[in-house]
């Protein structure tokens, strides 16, 4: 059983009352317009969340990782789409910025990207190499004014409102992964072009894109570590884990509106709660969510303690985004019709699921490492 504490309590009760204030009212419109929440990424910011896990000395609470993943469930709960930016920008994004940027790069776009005031992406997967990093095309070559970078980027969350972005490339194509490394560089450079937003499923409201980066130069200092692959890795299973939260996060928007519409709609002279075949759709629900949480959780205190846990964060991620989409299809079949209509969130919750299946890595990339790992 995962134990919070009561600081961590009285946190999850400060993100709920936020989110369902300011948050889910605005769901469905967020969803409906396709557009990105930008007064929302500002009262994120203002909050302290998108600098949660940074220290006090640039400004933050410098929050231990359990207490970023209950923030990040309660504003999947409310909707993917703001918290999957927002995981984005608190995360990903922002983390090589502040684990090796320089101090000017830290005052240019760490302390307005925690504050909402600048956005960040993550430039890692390209059209040929999502799973595959070692295919990364994608080169930086040292020059004498820096680093000339080439390639190509897809699947780019939050890229199309970006103003700084960190990019994976390749410093040695025949290193493989040992040649991976990652820059800093800034929208509006020469030869860094921003593609148009890719229609997907769902999470809308959280612009996806593709970039293009033609004999785009960047300063020596904007190489952000030496690491390559091994710095990947010390984020990696955050992302992993993080994932299982936003898993969760959804999960119960699903159920809790699977619960409130079997105590409404009466069917045959009763509520439709009363029958033993949506019952057993509830409590599978309910049963699974209660395993991915202390899964996820438990890979948390993991991280948080130090510990080595690749192998629990990949389970917890792949479990928790399994959970989730069984989750969001039982409450789909109890509203029946309403589920599959627009009126009723069920069908967002549905559509947004699929992105969990993928983020963070695929189940079927996932078993793989789990297997290897424990094989081992």
């Amino acid at each position: 059983m995962i134990n919070f504490s009561e600081e961590e309590i009285l946190f999850r009760s400060s993100v709920e009352r936020f989110v369902s204030e300011k948050i889910k009212p605005l769901s469905d419109e967020i969803d409906k317009s396709d557009s990105f929440p930008r007064e929302m990424f500002y009262e994120l910011g203002k909050q302290g969340y998108l600098g949660l896990r940074y220290p006090e000395e640039i400004g933050e609470s410098n929050a231990e990782f359990v207490t970023y993943l209950i923030m990040v469930e309660e504003l999947a709960r409310g909707s993917l789409a703001v918290a999957a930016a927002a995981a984005m920008q608190s995360l990903m994004a922002t983390d090589f910025v502040f684990r090796y940027g320089t101090a000017e790069h830290k005052k240019r776009f760490l302390a307005p990207a925690i504050k909402g005031e600048k956005i960040g992406a993550f430039a890692m997967s390209e059209a040929n190499a999502g799973s595959d990093l070692a295919r990364i095309e994608t080169t930086a070559v040292r020059g004498n004014n820096g680093w000339c970078l080439n390639g190509s980027k897809m699947w780019v969350t939050n890229g199309t409102i970006a103003n700084f972005f960190t990019v994976a490339a390749s410093v040695d194509k025949n290193a493989g992964l040992k040649g991976l490394r990652f820059f800093l560089v800034e929208k509006g450079a020469v030869g860094l072009v921003v593609g148009k937003k890719i229609p997907k499923l769902g999470t809308l409201g959280c612009d996806i894109t593709e970039l293009s980066i033609n004999d785009c130069i960047v300063q020596d200092d904007c190489m952000l570590g030496q690491g390559g692959v091994s710095d990947l890795m010390k984020i990696l299973d955050q992302i992993r884990v993080m994932t299982g939260a936003l898993s969760i996060g959804l999960a119960r928007a699903a159920l809790d509106t699977a619960i409130v519409y079997s105590k409404q709609r009466i069917c045959f002279g009763k509520q439709i709660s009363g029958f033993q075949a949506i019952q057993q759709k509830i409590a599978d629900s309910y049963t699974e969510l209660q395993a991915a949480t202390q899964m996820v959780y438990s890979a948390g205190r993991g991280i948080e303690k130090g510990a080595k846990c690749s192998t629990d964060a990949a389970a917890a991620k792949l479990f928790a985004s399994e959970m989730a989409n069984k989750v969001v299809d039982h409450t789909m079949r109890i509203l029946a019709g309403y589920g599959y209509s627009k009126e009723f969130p069920a069908e967002r919750y549905y559509r947004d699921a699929r992105f969990l299946l993928i983020g963070g890595g695929t189940s079927e990339i996932l078993r793989g490492i789990i297997a290897k790992d424990i094989l081992a």
